[in-house]
């Protein structure tokens, strides 16, 4: 396993949550981080920004490149490729977080919510994906993360949220997919999603409050998880869809209570959404 000196790293959603960790995690070894989010000006309830992380990107020791997108357009994503090429001159990996949610019934969910997931969730990994492969094609180990889910068929993931395990199994679909088609370019794709729930803003606003913090842990497990894929050479991880805290564990961490975001909580914490408790 190699780290990410010098790589390229284009990350969607990178201005908070789980992708601003992920973008600190890689710059800590010297990476190039694209930070490509909507976020370009602070948001009265969310701490964070583009340009903020950029900051925080470079006082890391990567070098930062924020740019402002939405991953629902093609124009905006072909330009980000342009940008991220003219900068750096390479593209050594996408990391799909960029995310939209809502834990609602086929019956309570808006058309306008439902095209905000599809499109958000599913259909940008097929555009970022496909924008970014001209250039993952030239990388001498490049990679496809996706932040998605394990498939289960079991019906209790459908009854009370069809509209967002459709978005979300539609990545999971998708990256399986590309594993197989890119496996010939030497393109890993990987899907990585958490054993517990992850304090973020879709946590305490989308899907409970500020309490429901105390049982979760830090975006900081996603993102040595997301580094542990990154620097795996040669296609070794290549159409798994990877939990955070099972991958770690195979790579020899054995103690987790650090990442607990309440401590006295360590041993409370509760499980994300498709997955059972471990």
């Amino acid at each position: 396993m190699a780290g990410l000196k010098g790589k390229t790293i284009i990350i969607t959603g990178a201005s908070r949550g789980i992708g601003r960790a992920i973008a600190l995690r890689a710059a800590s070894d010297g990476a190039n981080i694209v930070i490509a989010a909507k976020s370009a000006e602070p948001h009265p309830k969310l701490k964070g920004s583009i340009f903020e992380t950029a900051a925080e990107v470079e006082a890391a020791g990567g070098q930062a490149l924020p740019l402002k997108i939405d991953v629902r357009f093609e124009d905006q994503v072909v330009a980000l490729m342009t940008q991220t090429m003219d900068r750096f001159g390479a593209i050594d990996a996408l990391v799909n977080n960029a995310g939209a949610i809502s834990l609602t019934p086929v019956e309570k969910t808006s058309l306008k919510r439902y095209d905000l997931m599809q499109n958000i969730n599913a259909r940008a990994v097929f555009l970022c994906s496909q924008a970014a492969l001209p250039h993952l094609k030239k990388a001498p180990q490049p990679h496809i993360l996706s932040l998605c889910p394990p498939i289960d068929p079991d019906v209790k993931w459908l009854a009370g949220h069809a509209p967002y395990t459709l978005s979300k199994y539609g990545m999971t679909l998708l990256s399986l997919g590309m594993a197989a088609e890119f496996q010939n370019y030497g393109i890993a794709v990987n899907c990585l999603w958490p054993q517990t729930i992850i304090a973020t803003a879709a946590i305490e606003f989308a899907v409970g409050d500020r309490k429901m913090l105390q049982h979760a842990r830090t975006p900081q497990i996603m993102a040595d998880a997301a580094h542990a894929i990154l620097a795996t050479k040669d296609l070794q991880l290549t159409g798994r869809c990877l939990i955070d805290e099972t991958l770690l564990r195979d790579r020899g961490v054995t103690d987790f209570s650090a990442y607990a975001r309440d401590p006295s909580k360590a041993n409370a914490l509760l499980p994300d959404l498709f997955v059972a408790p471990s």
